[in-house]
């Protein structure tokens, strides 16, 4: 009786806007206050308590599970359990699930006479996410007020952290050493400091197609597995992916590449890109533009097959100068010059030798992948200033398949004059290397993959600039493995890894 007692308070934000109307109607004060509310502590008791004292009436409204931007791993409790404990305290009237990704719809649908939060949000400059201020305009614009409460506080993530298996533990372990140096905020400011630093990115355009199947049955008369088409859709991978990253972080992002006349798809990176990135595009007429058409289990989002469209070898001759001759006439004037060499013939040698003659700063990403395999190494650049490879990468480079990844990572950077380099190593985290300081061992933070296409050139990209920035080697790590987490949960480059969501992420690690 009790639970159902409970449940009855529970109601759609709809039910709300029918029910909330009449109450004021007979004069009662309508008090509304939201939340995550992943694990009910003390703190948000003595909260709920201090607002309903408010008003007659308190409506708490619950963030969905979709719109927690907490990081992986996060809600610890579904939206129905916390619906659910909310409910069973004496001082709340009504709970909602908000389906909404802010509090400002939810507000304006119920229309409370008082909106309440909590004193840590009273400071409107301590909220990452900004939304404070615009909740706050919200409740004015429909004749509301806001009102801080000032009770006893505490931090359900810090809870979790502390007393719930959220992170492997090695990954606790580190966290906890980690927060003995660091702060958030310390982190946090540091990030936010790479705003003015001005970046050049160069490297292979590569649109990412997903077609969407369902496999059917084994063919009866051929070696083959058929699969229903469902749908499909296309990403700015590539060099595209690595600009709109770094283009969250950086204000004045600059983009070299060069597309095939063949097949262009101009248009689609034009508004693939973000606004901010000034493009400079080269074409060469023997080529298409690099596709990679991945056919994907549409419910496992499995990779089933993969079509490529490539242009064969090197930029033709003229197409070579043409870039080299433009980076000659910019590198220099860049903070950072980011070269992500996928291997699909635009960056050759003489590109190559004017990058590293021109850049006061060049970070390095060369990849190994099925069209190159053994083919497109690091060690074809006579210099860089931070090198971010996995750890099949490093060994090819180095010919060496059995060493310990912190000797060939010595090696390799020694060669290339390196004073910085990561090696990312899947689920093991990443080696970070400051040379005179040392290896770092990140751990990762999570495993909850979505999607693990565009995690490492995510992680590249938000270093690049963390590092030619000099930030510690410990902090490299954290964030290049939290961008690893909340790159591994989307599809693709549906998105980008933006600077909210990773600055709250952050906040829940090291609380």
């Amino acid at each position: 009786m009790a639970k159902q007692e409970h449940n009855s308070k529970i109601k759609s934000v709809d039910d709300l806007t029918h029910i909330l109307p009449d109450l004021k109607t007979e004069g009662k004060t309508v008090v509304q206050c939201h939340g995550v509310f992943d694990l009910l502590h003390p703190g948000h008791i003595r909260h709920l308590e201090a607002a309903r004292n408010e008003g007659d009436v308190l409506v708490v409204t619950v963030t969905d599970d979709e719109h927690v931007g907490k990081g992986p791993g996060r809600p610890v409790f579904s939206q129905h359990l916390r619906a659910e404990s909310l409910a069973a305290l004496g001082a709340v009237d009504y709970v909602a699930i908000n389906p909404s990704p802010t509090a400002v719809d939810v507000l304006l649908a119920l229309k409370p006479d008082v909106y309440a939060k909590g004193s840590d949000y009273a400071d409107a400059k301590e909220d990452l996410t900004g939304k404070i201020s615009d909740e706050e305009n919200a409740v004015k614009s429909i004749g509301g007020r806001l009102h801080f409460t000032d009770e006893i506080t505490f931090s359900s993530t810090s809870l979790l952290n502390d007393h719930f298996d959220v992170y492997p533990e090695d990954a606790r372990r580190f966290l906890a050493e980690f927060r003995q140096r660091h702060s958030a905020r310390e982190v946090i400011d540091m990030i936010k400091s790479l705003r003015s630093t001005k970046v050049l990115v160069i490297g292979d355009a590569i649109i990412d197609e997903y077609h969407y199947c369902q496999p059917l049955s084994k063919s009866p008369k051929e070696l083959l597995i058929p699969a229903r088409y469902m749908h499909e859709e296309a990403f700015a991978g590539g060099i595209m992916a690595v600009a709109n990253h770094i283009a969250g972080f950086c204000d004045e992002v600059h983009l070299i590449t060069c597309l095939g006349l063949q097949n262009a798809c101009e248009d689609f990176i034009l508004q693939h890109l973000k606004p901010s990135v000034k493009t400079k595009l080269f074409y060469r007429p023997d080529a298409p533009t690099t596709i990679k058409r991945r056919f994907v289990h549409a419910d496992l989002l499995g990779k089933m097959f993969e079509v490529c469209f490539l242009g064969n070898g090197c930029l033709p001759e003229p197409t070579s100068k043409e870039v080299q001759d433009y980076v000659e006439s910019c590198a220099g004037d860049y903070d950072l010059v980011v070269a992500a060499d996928y291997g699909h013939g635009f960056l050759g040698g003489n590109i190559i030798q004017s990058l590293c003659d021109q850049a006061k700063f060049l970070a390095l990403n060369v990849q190994t992948n099925s069209a190159n395999m053994g083919f497109n190494l690091v060690t074809k650049y006579p210099r860089a200033d931070y090198m971010c490879i996995d750890e099949v990468e490093i060994r090819l480079a180095a010919h060496d398949s059995s060493s310990e990844v912190e000797s060939l990572l010595v090696d390799i950077t020694r060669k290339l004059g390196c004073h910085r380099a990561v090696v990312t190593r899947g689920h093991l985290g990443s080696l970070v290397f400051a040379n005179g300081g040392g290896f770092i061992s990140a751990p990762v933070f999570s495993r909850e993959a979505v999607d693990r296409v565009g995690a490492g050139d995510a992680y590249f990209s938000i270093t690049s600039p963390c590092v030619a920035a000099e930030l510690p080697t410990d902090v490299i790590g954290l964030i290049g493995n939290a961008v690893g987490a909340l790159a591994i949960r989307i599809v693709g480059n549906r998105s980008s890894v933006e600077p909210v969501p990773l600055f709250k992420y952050i906040t829940t690690l090291l609380r």
